[in-house]
């Protein structure tokens, strides 16, 4: 099992692991990789990382890790960990905890004073695979969508 940055030829399969769990599938537009692409380069050089997970030579899963300047905590850096997603067929496998403790390990190499996640309230394997790994339930989430074109 490889944990590495994704590339540009990792787009299709990151995307195939993005819709085996998607709660919102129309989102997605696999058919458009360069869309996905040019959000990894943007997300990069605003200090981001885009990881995917192999499994004997196939991209398997993916995620983002956001490195965050906060104002509080007396301006200390805090890592978000979003959009993990791992093939159902690859699933307890360790894929996904290979993929958090990727991120865990760049947001301590970062100085992050935390590494946090949103997790959907009906997410409940997520939820036991994260407390697992040593996340709390700490906080309530709110979230607002907003009616936006994607650029």
């Amino acid at each position: 099992m490889l944990v590495r940055p994704l590339e540009d030829r990792d787009v299709s399969a990151a995307v195939r692991a993005i819709l085996d769990g998607a709660r919102t599938p129309e989102a997605e537009r696999p058919e458009e990789p360069e869309r996905y692409v040019r959000a990894a380069r943007r997300a990069r050089e605003q200090g981001h990382e885009i990881l995917v997970v192999e499994v004997d030579g196939e991209v398997v899963g993916v995620c983002q890790l956001m490195i965050l300047q906060h104002f509080h905590h007396a301006g200390g850096r805090c890592a978000e960990l979003e959009a993990v997603f791992v093939r159902t067929e690859f699933r307890g496998r360790g894929a996904g905890a290979a993929l958090v403790a990727e991120a865990e390990r760049l947001a301590r190499e970062a100085g992050c004073y935390r590494l946090q996640l949103t997790s959907n309230k009906v997410r409940h394997d997520a939820h036991r695979f994260y407390l697992a790994h040593g996340f709390q339930s700490s906080h309530e989430g709110f979230k607002k969508d907003l009616e936006v074109d994607f650029p």
